[in-house]
């Protein structure tokens, strides 16, 4: 692990270097802000679930945004191969850059926390379905940043890898809203498809090892799908 912890130093030192991670994160803040305030002066609840209902589809654009250099940068420059000049491994340089984009997803969704307490105040909050919707947010932050480094391993440009990435985080978030065109043999299986499905059970304050298990194995599978990548690129 120390390979993996050095790469992840590395580019998580990296985000904050550049004017990409007070974009993100300014971005963010601002969406869910914006959405949150407006919903919650509008219905007057003591509740997070207008927070959290949105919070998969904002995650669907912003997470991408986060992981799209992670590997198409250093593809397009050359300096992948440098990295492999270094005494770390493959799985050492995937590991390390998932984590660094994780912790960053996490440390994003740390200022929105005056929300809840924000609500404290002004009503008896449940803190219950807050807790397992911050739970939630991170298993599902931690899911799609996996997503999106799969996105950037097969590709040189960060457009591209945006493009993609967003358009497997919102495929996995929307799945199980079009349920009605499909048969209903097939309703199971495509709804435990949806990562919403999932996130939406946990932020209500449920703890299901089978929601837990498939944010697990999204990330999985994903990392061994870039890591069957990179393997073939080199």
């Amino acid at each position: 692990m120390s390979g993996a912890l050095k790469i992840f130093r590395k580019e998580f030192s990296g985000y904050f270097i550049s004017p990409i991670a007070y974009i993100v994160i300014s971005i963010f803040l601002i969406l869910t802000g914006w959405f949150f305030f407006s919903t919650f002066f509008l219905f007057g609840q003591a509740e997070m679930r207008s927070f959290f209902s949105l919070l998969p589809i904002i995650f669907s654009f912003i997470v991408p945004a986060v992981t799209m250099r992670l590997f198409s940068e250093e593809f397009n420059t050359g300096s992948y191969e440098l990295i492999l000049t270094m005494p770390v491994s493959t799985l050492d340089i995937i590991l390390g850059k998932f984590m660094a984009a994780a912790v960053f997803v996490i440390i994003m969704l740390v200022p929105t926390f005056i929300y809840s307490i924000f609500i404290s105040f002004l009503g008896d909050l449940d803190w219950g379905p807050v807790i397992g919707g911050y739970i939630g947010a991170v298993l599902l932050g931690t899911a799609f940043s996996a997503i999106g480094l799969f996105a950037s391993s097969i590709t040189r440009n960060q457009i591209i890898a945006f493009i993609t990435g967003m358009s497997l985080c919102f495929l996995l978030t929307l799945i199980d809203k079009v349920l009605f065109f499909l048969p209903e043999a097939a309703l199971g299986v495509f709804q435990y498809l949806g990562a919403d499905y999932h996130f939406q059970n946990i932020s209500k304050g449920i703890i299901d090892s089978r929601d837990i298990l498939y944010f697990l194995s999204v990330c999985f599978i994903m990392l061994y799908s870039t890591n069957l990548v990179i393997q073939e690129k080199k």
